[in-house]
């Protein structure tokens, strides 16, 4: 246990750490120092000191830093929910959008941007977010229709529920892409994933969802290990196994859908960190979930911050992710095959 709190205290302490330094970095630099300096004149509400450059705290508070807790939300957000969808369908494979999600989002944004372009006056900061989240809400409940007539919600029946959903919608986004013609571009740089131009008011939407999903996911993670034993042994020690697994995925689906609203499509995230976190931590939820909150927002944070301020030219992050979430999954794949040839 001391290991585990010890591996906690670490990673909250270099993700502390790297939001200092990545406010920091970007086309003007400001010292680590000067960071500090105006994050506290922030906090108190006085003036920051006369040798800081004036520009630089409209740049930390208004532009890097609603970029940077957006990236940290998200990124946390992601691996947690691919924690949960791991855990309950027993799949090492599953990720945050193992049910379609991620598809429901990005219809949703699509027809959001194809109403614009066409000449429906629509504020796209605001009603892109909207229509993402309220596409994956509606997947989510499509899917638990499909799956409703099994009424145990077996791992197989949901996981097949929602590669259905995922291709009528995949379907439905192609004829959008090609009813947008010239302004294609704008729905496939959201698909791959941006957190440009990120404000204030986009990182509360999403703190008003992830907050309240990651609470209700702490408190059940006792319950996520004694359903790792099977769902009889669970239901014989008093864990209303079907219940808590219904709430669990609806929860999980509600927190990608919030952070997948804001940020576009962001692969591999869910999936890498949960398995290296398992390596460190072991498999006791109670740990393992905090602990990939922590880790999921540190590689999304690096990552956005290297396409942000290292990269000569800022390339979507999504992008980023699958190349480094690639290899990995293969080598996870790889793995699992390996093993079960001995």
């Amino acid at each position: 246990m001391t290991r585990q709190l010890t591996i906690l205290s670490l990673l909250l302490l270099l993700l502390a750490g790297l939001v200092t330094v990545a406010t920091g970095l970007g086309y003007l630099h400001i010292p680590v120092g000067q960071v500090l300096e105006i994050g506290w004149a922030h906090l108190t509400g006085t003036p920051p000191a006369a040798d800081i450059d004036s520009r630089f705290p409209v740049i930390v508070t208004d532009i890097r830093l609603p970029r940077i807790i957006a990236a940290t939300l998200v990124g946390g957000g992601l691996a947690v929910a691919g924690g949960v969808f791991q855990a309950l369908l027993l799949n090492p494979l599953a990720d945050p959008y193992t049910l379609g999600v991620s598809s429901g989002a990005a219809f949703g944004a699509s027809l959001a941007i194809i109403l614009s372009l066409f000449g429906i006056a629509l504020p796209l900061s605001w009603t892109v977010p909207f229509f993402a989240f309220a596409g994956a809400l509606a997947t989510l409940v499509v899917v638990f229709s499909l799956a409703s007539a099994d009424s145990r919600f077996s791992s197989n029946t949901l996981i097949l529920a929602g590669v259905i959903v995922a291709a009528i919608l995949s379907a439905g986004i192609g004829f959008i892409k090609y009813m947008a013609d010239e302004e294609v571009s704008i729905i496939i740089f959201w698909l791959m994933g941006s957190l440009v131009g990120k404000t204030w008011q986009e990182v509360l939407l999403v703190l008003t969802i992830t907050l309240p999903c990651l609470l209700v996911i702490f408190y059940f993670a006792r319950d996520l290990n004694i359903m790792a034993l099977g769902e009889k042994t669970a239901d014989s020690l008093g864990v209303e196994s079907i219940k808590v697994r219904k709430l669990l995925l609806t929860v999980a689906t509600l927190m990608t859908a919030g952070c997948v609203a804001i940020s576009g499509i962001i692969g591999f995230i869910g999936l890498i960190v949960p398995h290296l976190l398992r390596l460190l931590v072991g498999a006791d939820n109670r740990l393992l979930l905090p602990a990939c909150f922590l880790a999921g927002a540190i590689l999304l944070l690096a990552a956005d911050t290297v396409t942000r301020a290292l990269l000569p030219h800022e390339i979507p992050i999504g992008v980023l992710t699958a190349l480094i979430g690639g290899p990995f999954f293969c080598y996870i794949f790889r793995k699992r095959q390996l093993g079960r040839g001995r």
